[in-house]
């Protein structure tokens, strides 16, 4: 049986037209990467306004599916890490086994097409990409303004489409955007025990920096650069976490070689929940453009992110908590994984620059009541 996560109770605004009542099994396939994961997090609460009473199973690959454990717009979430056609097999079986009545496609893979269609879902709406328009009873075309807006609107674009199915009155791309991710009490307790346990003793603000990036070198800030900013936070009396995955290691450890100061280092050591958890107790987290940058601003953390080869323009930290520092060359944004030069859109931006930016966004925090310490 696959793995799966259930949401707590949740009080919704009930709907009653007849169309969306007959609607009793939702399915949808959610995003692989934790960044465009927590993207997500709009379109999902727009449908379970729309769906306030359907049970709503959010498929998703086991790394992401951590940002949704304390989730109050899904029902569960149903753990799917593809590995070979036998795993497809199984998940699509256990589709057709739950019979949905309705499948909403994030993902844009043609797998996700076929095992909703493979699974009879007799209603399946996705955008019309990798020609798999034929697998899906409502196919959607990407916007033309794809690459001028947020990510986020990408996947608010799909539900708006499903409303309009519905009703013939679409509403989603009037409302604000709700980016809010909950992490609880106890989450947040663990997180400050944990931090303990690796050598925490709680003394001045909380800084967590994020030098890594998975699937693109050209987004990391140097590391040695993280190293001198790290340092001179420690000198003021900050406390330093770095975090990351198993796949960062290597980045953190760069980081540390060049600090003379020891921060907290985590990296590797962390599940994705409690990676968010961490974070939603921190002061600030500073990042480069990747997936802790969109948890920052979901848990509401100030969130200060380091741009050089992406676009601000799709995948800037949405909402009031985030910031971005950029410096762009006529070169950027290029959206390669590997600077083919000299990497000007990071080395542009200094420690120094970083650092003032940082006690600004700490300053304010502090100056609201939500801290006692005083920056040094």
């Amino acid at each position: 049986m696959p793995a799966v996560r259930k949401r707590p109770a949740c009080a919704c605004l009930v709907l009653t037209t007849p169309e969306r009542q007959s609607i009793n099994r939702i399915v949808v396939r959610g995003t692989n990467w934790v960044g465009d994961a927590v993207m997500t997090i709009p379109a999902l609460r727009s449908l379970r306004r729309l769906f306030p009473n359907a049970h709503l199973t959010l498929v998703s690959k086991s790394s992401a599916a951590d940002i949704f454990i304390d989730a109050d717009f899904v029902d569960e979430v149903l753990v799917y890490d593809r590995a070979g056609l036998r795993s497809m097999w199984a998940q699509t079986r256990e589709w057709r086994r739950r019979k949905f009545d309705l499948a909403i496609l994030f993902q844009n893979a043609f797998e996700a097409a076929a095992m909703a269609f493979l699974a009879r879902v007799p209603i399946r709406v996705g955008y019309d990409t990798e020609r798999r328009g034929f697998l899906l009873t409502h196919p959607v075309a990407s916007p033309s303004w794809k690459d001028e807006r947020h990510e986020m609107f990408y996947y608010l674009n799909i539900v708006g489409e499903v409303e309009e199915l519905f009703s013939g009155r679409p509403s989603v791309a009037i409302e604000e955007p709700q980016f809010a991710l909950a992490v609880s009490g106890s989450r947040q307790a663990e997180a400050f025990t944990f931090l303990g346990q690796h050598g925490s003793r709680g003394e001045g603000p909380l800084v967590i920096l994020c030098p890594g990036s998975i699937n693109s070198r050209a987004k990391r800030w140097p590391a040695e650069r993280y190293a001198q900013l790290a340092d001179r936070f420690i000198e003021n009396g900050f406390a330093i976490v770095l975090i990351g995955s198993s796949g960062e290691v290597d980045v953190s450890q760069q980081v540390l070689q060049n600090m003379r100061r020891q921060p907290i280092v985590l990296t590797g050591k962390t599940t994705v929940a409690e990676a968010a958890a961490i974070i939603s107790i921190g002061d600030l987290l500073i990042t480069n453009d990747t997936g802790p940058a969109h948890i920052g601003v979901a848990v509401s953390t100030p969130t200060l992110v380091i741009f050089g080869p992406t676009n601000p323009l799709t995948t800037r930290p949405f909402g009031a908590s985030g910031e971005i520092i950029r410096e762009p060359p006529d070169c950027a944004p290029c959206m390669l994984r590997d600077c083919p030069i000299d990497h000007r859109c990071m080395t542009a931006i200094t420690p120094e620059a970083v650092f003032e930016r940082a006690s600004a966004l700490i300053s304010n925090r502090l100056r609201a009541g939500l801290r006692t310490e005083s920056i040094a």
